[in-house]
């Protein structure tokens, strides 16, 4: 059975902002589709730890530091057990499903080092498959004009999107898109989960250096280059800037 006709597991993060180093996990969702079976969701709010909210981070997702501190559960057990729900499906052969993977497990990543969590990488080994949409379109599509966002793949491939920027709604969209491109790409649908997850860390990479090169090569864009990181499905805590502990 190809992969895509299992069960996959959806995975989404709202967070403070788009430092992975510094920003915090407001929400997170982990969802269990497809293969037949009913959905199952599991959402947790964080209570940040502390941190406060950006008005702007609010406006995406619409949690408030009030909100979060009220209804929200301390960040460390949040974290351990978004871990563990990943680390399940990851040692249970399911392949975890993320747009653009690599902030939000790289987010997963430094937070559980912060709360003194066991990293998901270290859980699970080479086990690890994960099934990008955002990579994935971008391979296959590469000169499509337009936005590539999750609404934007979202419409390309006529999936529903029901409320944007909630993580369990990014975490079924997702899916959802992946699981189209692979109904409608052989070159996708029809490779192992090995392959395919090996495929993704050698074009993430490409698409890393391609953005590189186009930001070198524009005025009033040169400083950009210097943020665009190749790591894929996540930056390596050793090899990131800043203080991962």
């Amino acid at each position: 059975m190809t992969w895509h006709l299992g069960r996959l597991t959806g995975f989404d993060l709202e967070t403070t902002g788009v430092d992975v180093e510094t920003d915090r996990i407001v929400t997170a969702c982990v969802v269990q589709v497809g293969a037949g079976q009913p959905a199952q969701i599991a959402n947790w709010m964080s209570d940040v730890d502390g941190v406060e909210i950006p008005a702007g981070a609010t406006a995406v997702h619409g949690i408030t530091t009030e909100q979060a501190r009220a209804d929200g559960r301390p960040a460390a057990e949040v974290v351990e057990q978004v871990v563990a729900a990943l680390a399940e499906a990851a040692l249970g052969g399911a392949p975890i499903v993320a747009m653009n993977a690599a902030f939000d497990l790289t987010m997963l990543d430094r937070e559980a080092r912060r709360h003194r969590v066991m990293p998901l990488a270290d859980r699970v080994g080479d086990q690890l498959r994960v099934i990008d949409p955002r990579v994935l379109d971008k391979e296959i599509d590469r000169f499509r004009r337009g936005g590539r966002k999750l609404e934007d793949l979202c419409r390309t491939y006529g999936v529903r999107l029901d409320g944007a920027h909630s993580a369990d709604a990014d975490a079924i969209a997702a899916c959802r898109v992946a699981w189209r491109i692979a109904s409608t790409k052989p070159k996708v649908g029809g490779a192992s989960l090995d392959d395919l997850h090996a495929w993704q860390v050698q074009w993430a990479r490409e698409q890393a250096e391609g953005l590189a090169d186009y930001f070198r090569r524009t005025p009033g864009k040169e400083q950009q280059e210097d943020g665009v990181r190749g790591d894929w499905p996540y930056i390596p805590a050793q090899r990131a800037d800043g203080d991962a502990s």
